[in-house]
């Protein structure tokens, strides 16, 4: 018999929120502001400040009405014309446990392509870049122009990693980069 009380789960709505505005305006405040006031719960954030800007991701979830409510709330906000905001409906992420987490550290004296070149490699062998952080600096012994990026990717459980690790560490020797493929723990 069944509890009266109990009541079905409710289907989570998402909702992906991109927002960059100058840096002196506290974006995570004022967008997280107007998703918690609408009845929506915040699951995942990013924040970088890039040159004189910061730029916020979100995903929000919450019942249709609590979305559409924070979807209003940030549309009043974006009229500000120091703020870019976009924002689109998305499901959760699956889990299939089909890949395998590794992480990429590439340190490597700075040229253009560096980036593309990596992005490039992982996605002709069906790898997904799941998370990526890069910069440019400057070495304090030398003064070099320094490249810098660690990765998290997702490598198809069917693939041979030490064929993999090969083909990457051949890779980067040709471009001249200092790198780690190694597998993600914890």
């Amino acid at each position: 018999m069944s509890d009266p009380n109990l009541r079905s789960p409710v289907p989570e709505n998402h909702l992906l929120v991109s927002a960059i505005a100058p840096n002196s305006v506290p974006l995570l405040t004022v967008i997280g502001k107007r998703v918690v006031d609408a009845g929506c719960n915040l699951l995942e954030a990013r924040v970088a400040l890039l040159g004189q800007e910061v730029s916020v991701l979100l995903l929000a979830s919450g019942a249709w009405d609590a979305i559409a409510k924070c979807e209003n709330a940030l549309s009043k906000i974006q009229r500000d014309d120091q703020m870019v905001l976009t924002m689109r409906r998305t499901s959760s992420r699956e889990l299939t446990g089909s890949s395998l987490p590794y992480t990429v550290e590439v340190i490597a004296a700075d040229r253009p392509g560096i980036l593309y070149q990596l992005a490039e490699f992982f996605s002709r062998r069906g790898i997904t870049v799941e998370a990526l952080s890069s910069s440019r600096y400057r070495a304090a012994t030398t003064g070099a122009e320094m490249f810098s990026a660690q990765i998290s990717i997702g490598i198809p459980a069917s693939a041979h990693i030490s064929s993999l690790r090969e083909d990457f560490l051949e890779f980067c020797d040709t471009l001249n980069l200092d790198a780690i493929l190694e597998p993600l723990k914890g």
